[in-house]
């Protein structure tokens, strides 16, 4: 059990995941308790129902679909489905699709890989998806495990990005690279990864521009980024981490198509899933990537950015 699982026990964090959870799961079984109302067996009733409770949950077309194609070949099966038991069936088919889509365990208690250092992480994601708050609650994290943390704010074309990271690595106490609003973002990327290399730091986390406009421009900044942190590190970054609103619903699985159509994204993290009763998102997000979601945030505090549990979202959604 590492630091901070010491610090903040996993009690603590599945009582904050039931709690972040709260909307997605009262508004999802609401409908569900409606489809099922006066009901003893599973029919097609039911199912259109169920469907339309999914499908307002965000969880998406496609992995709708697959969910109630699974239970009407377990109805035809078993010829005589309970309602009763639907809620059973309906988590362990909302498991196998999560079960089915890449799982990562590299950062549990907010462990490093190894087999290197530092650990070098690139963060990507448009405006308004809390990007630089992520960052700021993934150092304050790290360094709550015990790791020494350094920041790049390479997001150079929004002043307001540098100054709200600057603030998060106050709070979270760690230093950050930054130059001025307008400077080369792969000049102050360069001057991270040195400097975290010269101080033998764990892992340095780096704040890129917002912009999905130019998909090309995107990737050209990206890729320059890249060439000239490989110039310190040769093998960086070890982790290109793409933030995503959940909140936003169908809207974030659109901006997952386009960033991954830009560059290579190795990691996901969904956030504001406790301000939304569309949290089923992330279901239509692991069905539809080869990518794993490694943290999901459920709150403002820096505590509610919790590593990405597929057992414990799904006993999540389903505590009532």
């Amino acid at each position: 059990m590492g630091l901070f699982n010491k610090l903040f026990g996993k009690k603590e964090q599945k009582e904050t995941l039931d709690h972040g959870l709260e909307k997605t799961r009262e508004g999802f079984f609401s409908k569900i308790t409606k489809a099922i109302a006066g009901k003893s067996t599973v029919d097609e009733a039911v199912l259109d129902e169920l469907e339309n409770a999914l499908v307002s949950a965000d969880v998406g077309i496609e992995t709708t679909v697959k969910i109630i194609d699974q239970i009407e070949k377990r109805v035809a099966r078993d010829k005589y489905l309970n309602t009763a038991e639907l809620n059973k069936i309906l988590k362990e088919e909302i498991q196998n699709i999560l079960v089915a889509a890449p799982q990562d365990n590299s950062y549990t208690d907010y462990e490093l890989p190894t087999g290197h250092k530092p650990h070098i992480i690139l963060v990507v994601g448009v405006n308004g998806v809390g990007k630089t708050t992520t960052i700021g609650k993934l150092a304050h994290n790290f360094k709550l495990a015990g790791k020494s943390v350094l920041l790049g704010a390479a997001d150079t074309f929004r002043a307001a990005a540098v100054d709200q990271l600057t603030i998060w690595s106050e709070r979270a106490g760690v230093p950050i690279v930054k130059k001025d609003m307008g400077s080369d973002p792969a000049a102050v990327a360069f001057d991270t990864v040195n400097s975290g290399v010269s101080k033998n730091v764990d892992v340095i986390i780096i704040d890129t521009a917002g912009r999905l406009h130019n998909k090309a421009h995107l990737m050209d900044e990206l890729s320059k980024i890249k060439r000239v942190i490989q110039k310190v590190v040769p093998d960086a970054p070890h982790e290109v981490m793409l933030v995503l609103d959940g909140s936003t619903g169908q809207n974030a699985l659109e901006q997952a198509k386009h960033f991954t159509a830009a560059t290579d994204v190795t990691a996901l993290t969904i956030t504001k899933l406790d301000g939304t009763a569309k949290g089923g998102v992330v279901l239509a997000i692991a069905n539809h990537f080869k990518i794993p979601v490694k943290f999901i945030g459920v709150g403002e505090k820096a505590e509610d950015l919790l590593v990405f549990n597929k057992q414990d979202f799904v006993d999540s959604l389903f505590t009532l």
